[in-house]
């Protein structure tokens, strides 16, 4: 995620706006603005941020604007990437470097008039902000880490070794990913790992088809493989349910965008055990494809929670995998 402003370019002869979009987090709630009635989008909710000017880094023009806006001082060290968006307004593209803070100082207030609130991430609803908005607050909700069920030699083992990995893994996901399993098994492990995530406050994510979903509606919500994503011309689930999407270049997460998909997986980004001698994409590469990417994207393929931080900075959400916890 670029740490200093671009300079100004034309797509198609639209201007490019960099703008800083700050996080503030404060006893689990995020701070919220209403945007005046007279501007861009009027009425809607924002967060604070504005528009990097030339020769600061991102980080300095987050500070700045914070304090202009709600008085609040803000550390530099305390900034940490959370994602960033491009989008297009018709008249103009905009890129949104979000960042995320849990040590500003003071009491907020309005400074430019702008009524202010603190309100819980889940509390956050689409409708209410720019559109462009909508993959910061899935960012917001998804967890750093994707947990994905590995390898088992039947649905009972795989029951097992769920039962067994579980464990302080509340508020957490888990993609149900078993392709080794023929279907009707599928769906009994489905059906036997839907109450032990439920249990353990996990939400279990389902793999496959979408039909999977309308057997199980109290699943998370369903993680498409790009053989099923590519079918789709259109978002499959509910709102209010999880929508990934495996992907693995440009095209496909442009597509995942394009299906309303809430993250997708990138990968895989460095050499697996599993096909060993093959790299990876590489962080270069994976930093290059998140920067164009319109949803929160996981890094995936040969990463160990040692890599999260890294994932993060290169603008990813997080890590998905199998190993950290299976």
């Amino acid at each position: 995620m670029p740490n200093t402003v671009p300079e100004p370019e034309t797509l198609a002869g639209k201007k490019q706006i960099h703008v800083a979009v700050a996080v503030i987090i404060r006893d689990g709630r995020v701070l919220i603005a209403r945007r005046p009635d007279h501007v861009h989008q009027g009425g809607l909710l924002e967060f604070p941020g504005g528009k990097v000017e030339p020769g600061e880094t991102v980080q300095q023009a987050l500070v700045r604007e914070i304090a202009e806006e709600t008085g609040l001082q803000v550390p530099l060290a305390s900034l940490e990437p959370v994602i960033g968006i491009r989008h297009d307004y018709g008249d103009k593209q905009v890129f949104l470097d979000v960042w995320k803070t849990s040590g500003a100082e003071g009491q907020p207030e309005g400074r430019e008039g702008q009524p202010i609130s603190w309100l819980r991430p889940c509390e956050l609803a689409d409708a209410d902000f720019p559109a462009a908005n909508r993959p910061i607050i899935r960012a917001l909700n998804l967890p750093q880490r994707l947990a994905i069920v590995g390898p088992m030699a039947s649905w009972q083992d795989g029951i097992s070794r769920l039962e067994r990995s579980i464990g302080g893994m509340a508020g957490q996901l888990v993609v149900l990913r078993a392709p080794q399993l023929p279907d009707n098994d599928y769906l009994k492990l489905a059906a036997e790992a839907l109450p032990i995530c439920s249990g353990a406050g996990v939400g279990l994510v389902l793999h496959g088809h979408p039909r999977l979903l309308g057997a199980f509606p109290k699943a998370a919500g369903l993680h498409l493989p790009w053989r099923e994503a590519q079918a789709l011309s259109r978002r499959p689930v509910p709102a209010d349910r999880w929508l990934g999407v495996s992907c693995h270049d440009q095209g496909q997460l442009h597509h995942a965008a394009a299906l309303g998909a809430d993250y997708a997986t990138l990968g895989p980004v460095l050499e697996t055990s599993t096909h060993p001698g093959q790299p990876g994409m590489g962080w270069g590469q994976f930093e290059s494809l998140v920067a164009n990417a319109r949803l929160p994207v996981y890094g995936l393929g040969g990463l160990t929670p040692g890599h999260e931080t890294l994932c993060r900075e290169r603008g990813g959400q997080g890590i998905a995998g199998i190993g950290f916890w299976w």
